[in-house]
């Protein structure tokens, strides 16, 4: 079958209609949809009729799926589904790219959409490589040399007390403390695109002091948040988003008054990430997540 996919912004994020991902996906399907993953970063579907082996058996067909997270426990019976659950203390609101603190972040990440507030509760996501491509020519030259520590180890709260909730979590998602130097640009496997690599996990560039090292990453960071380079879903209950990790950043901005929201999430296990000068990623403190990452 011929997919029908709209865009939805002129540099990120298509719609495919008309495609249910419940029933079996042929291969040319699933190769299609690879492609316009690639070329779109994120691919939105609207009312999908999944359950959680449903939303795995779709995302198993763009690789080996990683486990549900390094630190934080799968779903009961589910060891590949992470819940995001706003009532546990799931609130992603900070931008990122999913577990870049480990030597393999995944290749692409499912959201699916359980229970929706009535406003708020958007999902941003944004085009790391068109950022890379904004940069004046001397920042990028500059960008294709440095290297950042990712960690999963510093202040969410970010100048505010976090509730007991938030605390609990935070215990839970530093009970391995992990470390890794990523180049702050990285090469995409499949498209050889160049793209920015850093979020909120990235918490320093590599020889540089920490005061010039933070003011480095906004500046980067804010090439990477530009309107014109963001896509936002509003989510309807059923919905499910596909979006490719080595090339974006997303963020759920906490703006529904507590209200609850829940998402299950399932990843397709990533490659080691590849700097301009062809060398790879490595482990600076943790270990290769060998646990988290299928084999």
């Amino acid at each position: 079958m011929t997919l029908e996919i709209h865009k939805i912004g002129g540099r990120i994020g298509a719609e495919v209609i008309g495609l249910d991902l419940a029933g079996p996906l042929a291969p040319e399907t699933v190769a299609e949809l690879n492609t316009a993953l690639v070329a779109h970063k994120a691919l939105f579907f609207r009312g999908q009729r999944l359950d959680d082996d449903g939303q795995t058996r779709f995302a198993e067909h763009f690789g080996p799926l990683t486990t549900a997270h390094p630190t934080v426990a799968a779903l009961d019976g589910q060891p590949n589904v992470l819940a995001v659950d706003s009532t546990e203390g799931g609130r992603a609101n900070h931008w990122h790219t999913d577990v870049t603190f480990v030597r393999t972040p995944p290749k692409a990440s499912t959201l699916r959409s359980l229970v929706v507030p009535p406003y708020g509760g958007n999902t941003l996501i944004a085009n790391t490589q068109t950022a890379y491509r904004d940069l004046p020519d001397a920042l990028r030259e500059l960008a294709d040399r440095l290297w950042a520590v990712h960690t999963n180890d510093f202040d969410y709260a970010q100048g505010r007390e976090p509730d007991a909730k938030e605390a609990e979590r935070r215990a839970v998602f530093t009970s391995r403390t992990y470390r890794t130097a990523h180049p702050v640009v990285r090469v995409h496997p499949e498209s050889g695109e160049r793209g920015l690599f850093v979020g909120g996990f990235a918490q320093s560039i590599i020889g540089l002091p920490t005061h010039e090292s933070h003011d480095l990453l906004r500046t980067l960071q804010a090439y990477v948040t530009r309107p014109e380079n963001v896509v936002r879903w509003r989510w309807a209950e059923g919905d499910l988003v596909l979006f490719d990790n080595r090339a974006t950043q997303h963020y759920a901005p906490d703006d529904y008054d507590g209200l609850p929201r829940l998402l299950h999430r399932v990843t397709v296990a990533g490659d080691v990430p590849v700097g301009v000068s062809g060398e790879s990623s490595r482990v600076l403190e943790g270990d290769e997540a060998e646990h988290y990452t299928s084999v």
